[in-house]
């Protein structure tokens, strides 16, 4: 979370500690502190500032590692407040309910979730491949017009929690929550049906990037990628992402083009998340 307070925060707290606490996410009512190595008693004074500073926030958690598994979860310690990893975080007037222990969940998205959802045109089926607890997906139904949106979740936690957002939201008649697999959901169910496929796990989106393209209508649409890269201060993480979509989506004959792509924000060293908007068109329409 960026805010006009962070830089005189941590300045104050970083005199009297050889390494401190330099990042956190505040999602809902809980402070998720990111402790580097060897710096838990820092972490403990970061939490104690954080409560101080933000009279909503109600619990501090510290994340020790970095994200990690197939369900893409946080490994949390509990430092200070209410003992609970549940909370309702709002964002553009959407209410997402989520457990931080239980499903992946990033407020640092949240200007991504409402650029997708403000570029989706009346009428679209879109096809949230990797929908976590439903966030792009509800920002979607809520700020556009879609016939449709089918959100896919292979973690049972996760789904859970979609659907509650779900009915939290009142976007029963938009949104349609699906959990497993997406390759195999999208194989078995959803071929050729999408205007625009949403693809918000880096993890995999290179690998499950055929299946995103046949998902789209015979006559094309969007794909948004999203995918970690790492770049040297010599290199361009975005150039590099394109190099290996590009090479993907020509082996499948398709015909692209990259009409918006950056970074969206820096993950560690050399370290970069970039979205990639991919506008495909079946090799047969040229135009």
């Amino acid at each position: 979370m960026r805010n006009p307070l962070r830089k005189n925060f941590f300045g104050s707290l970083s005199s009297g500690h050889h390494k401190v606490c330099n990042a956190y996410d505040i999602i809902g009512d809980i402070a998720v502190v990111k402790v580097p190595k060897g710096s838990l008693l820092s972490a403990h004074d970061t939490a104690r500032m954080i409560m101080t500073t933000y009279c909503n926030v109600k619990t501090v958690l510290a994340q020790t590692s970095r994200v990690a598994g197939e369900f893409r979860l946080r490994p949390l310690l509990y430092l200070m407040g209410e003992k609970k990893t549940r909370t309702v975080h709002r964002e553009f007037g959407c209410l997402f309910a989520v457990d931080i222990a239980k499903c992946y969940f990033s407020p640092r998205l949240s200007n991504e979730r409402h650029r997708i959802a403000s570029a989706v045109k009346p009428r679209e089926i879109v096809v949230n491949m990797f929908a976590g607890a439903g966030c792009f997906s509800i920002m979607i139904a809520k700020k556009a017009d879609p016939e449709r949106v089918y959100s896919i979740d292979i973690n049972p936690s996760a789904f859970q929690i979609m659907k509650e957002n779900i009915r939290l939201n009142r976007v029963y008649d938009k949104v349609i929550p699906l959990q497993g697999d997406s390759k195999e959901i999208t194989e078995r169910k959803l071929q050729n049906v999408a205007d625009r496929v949403l693809m918000p796990l880096p993890e995999k989106a290179l690998e499950y990037l055929p299946i995103a393209a046949s998902t789209l209508k015979p006559s094309g649409g969007w794909i948004h990628y999203y995918d970690f890269e790492h770049a040297k201060k010599t290199e361009n993480p975005i150039e590099k992402t394109e190099l290996k979509v590009a090479e993907r989506l020509s082996s499948l004959n398709l015909v692209f083009s990259f009409p918006f792509s950056r970074v969206i924000r820096t993950t560690g060293p050399n370290w970069h998340q970039v979205v990639l908007d991919i506008r495909i068109k079946r090799s047969s329409d040229k135009s």
